[in-house]
């Protein structure tokens, strides 16, 4: 939020400056404004005891789990977070190679080391990687339609479910194999949930889909955690700049607050925290989460944002997922296994769901990352994003842990490959609020308000006095998030003639 005035009156000392979250953004958009001697009075007031939001790297199983963002995304030259990582030296030599930032993904994620159906058997590679190449090539043709005068359908799901259907029908094979291919066809989708962030493909907008850009450059992650990266960009700041524990209430812009030792001097905006302490300030800046954005939206702000502004906010969604972590004494995966896929032969994207959640929940894996060996075990991360994920929260740790150690026995003992325990020791299952999507789907879901690309462009627009570096792409990661608190914090500069 900013003055509408322009200049501070009566600091003396240049503009006072607040940031609301120390997420990524927030501490983003602190270490820009303290390089700048026209910004000396800057705080970060922060809800939690740590700073970081969803980047938390955390020691267990002998080694480093992070239970929130996990790779870097297309880590070139064109990615911010990628550049504070090589200049922290927190990355591995291969991932800094020229080879590796050259490389093209299209943005999608690699094949899975081996397939398991819920039978029991292992699905045909050959198979695996047809389906994968009529899923992404699909994909690919959904980003065709951003400056589409009139798309075809609403919703991405719904694009691809109509190109899949036609398809399905000129498969000439035997009915088993058929519906095998459906099933691979519903794992990439529930895979294509977890990187959009969303309950299904039905509920992201077809037509802004393809805003997102990708980056050249193989997913990399961080060796000693992706938190190193927070803890350095937090070590540039001066000394308490960050308040921790101070959740915001309601933010009061367009005033006119005064303040005992400011001599007189006025402040455009003041903002309330949970315990009763105010801040004046002349900028603020809100970095907070889109959910909490869209739970606290009709008290967070005094007066209330512009009716433009919040329907904006409204129409974008904010979806789940979660990760679940199991430790094994021994592997039962190949030395050379990242990826272990799970395909449920009775499901199709061409078929809604119409079990209950308890029934199914566990369904919605994508499968199983190997993570790196620890000291004290092996270790698998399984994702699962949408209602299945929140549904799975209810569950206690015991149950959860019942559902997917007869999840992996059933798809994978009769295999002669797999070998060990598989019962796993410990689990620990983490709710992170993911990507940002535009919503345009089943209409029951849309909201009334502008379409996708104005709705982004709507809840970022610095013209009325919020200025939020809320993640500006659809699927954000981190690095939108970076770049887009690195605009507004230009914006800013400009503004004061800095």
């Amino acid at each position: 939020m900013e003055s509408s005035g322009g200049r501070a009156e009566g600091s003396g000392r240049g503009p006072r400056v607040l940031v609301v979250g120390s997420g990524i953004a927030g501490l983003g958009a602190a270490q820009r404004l303290c390089r700048h001697p026209a910004f000396p009075q800057l705080r970060v007031l922060e809800a939690t005891a740590r700073a970081g939001g969803r980047i938390r790297s955390e020691r267990g199983f002998g080694g480093v789990v992070e239970l929130g963002a996990h790779w870097i995304h297309g880590p070139s030259q064109g990615n911010p977070v990628f550049q504070l990582a090589a200049k922290y030296q927190l990355l591995r030599e291969k991932d800094l190679s020229e080879e590796n930032q050259l490389t093209e993904t299209g943005g999608h994620v690699g094949l899975p080391s081996v397939s398991y159906a819920s039978s029991g058997v292992s699905v045909n590679r050959e198979l695996v990687e047809e389906m994968a190449s009529l899923f992404y090539g699909l994909l690919d043709q959904t980003r065709e339609f951003l400056h589409a005068a009139d798309a075809p359908v609403p919703s991405v799901g719904q694009y691809l479910k109509k190109e899949i259907r036609q398809r399905a029908a000129g498969w000439t094979e035997h009915e088993e194999t058929r519906k095998l291919k459906l099933a691979v066809l519903n794992s990439f989708f529930n895979l294509e949930c977890c990187v959009s962030g969303t309950h299904s493909m039905d509920l992201v907008a077809l037509v802004p889909f393809g805003e997102y850009t990708v980056l050249p450059g193989l997913d990399c992650t961080f060796p000693g955690g992706y938190q190193g990266l927070t803890n350095h960009i937090m070590a540039s700041l001066p000394e308490d700049v960050i308040v921790f524990n101070k959740p915001v209430k309601t933010i009061h812009w367009s005033g006119s607050f005064q303040e005992a030792s400011s001599l007189g001097g006025t402040f455009p905006v003041l903002v309330e925290c949970e315990d009763g302490a105010c801040f004046p300030a002349h900028h603020v800046i809100v970095t907070v989460p889109l959910g909490f954005l869209k739970e606290h939206l009709d008290t967070f702000f005094e007066p209330p944002l512009p009716t433009e502004k919040a329907e904006a906010i409204r129409k974008m969604g904010f979806g789940t997922n979660n990760k679940i972590f199991l430790e094994f004494e021994e592997p039962f995966w190949e030395p050379d296994c990242q990826y272990i896929q799970v395909v449920w032969e009775d499901t199709s994207p061409l078929q809604d769901v119409t079990s209950e959640l308890q029934h199914v929940w566990f369904k919605k894996l994508i499968g199983f990352l190997v993570l790196p060996s620890f000291e004290s075990g092996h270790v698998l991360c399984g994702f699962i994003a949408g209602l299945e994920s929140e549904f799975m929260e209810t569950l206690s740790d015991e149950d959860v842990l019942l559902s997917l150690t007869q999840v992996l026995r059933r798809v994978t003992a009769p295999d002669t490959v797999c070998r060990g325990s598989h019962t796993s020791l410990v689990l620990l299952h983490h709710a992170r609020g993911s990507a940002v999507w535009l919503e345009g789907g089943r209409p029951a879901h849309r909201s009334v308000g502008p379409t996708g690309t104005v709705a982004r462009a709507l809840a970022l627009s610095p013209a009325s006095p919020l200025l939020s570096p809320a993640p500006p792409l659809q699927c954000h990661r981190e690095a939108d998030t970076v770049l887009s608190s690195d605009r507004q914090c230009l914006s800013w500069l400009e503004i004061w003639g800095c």
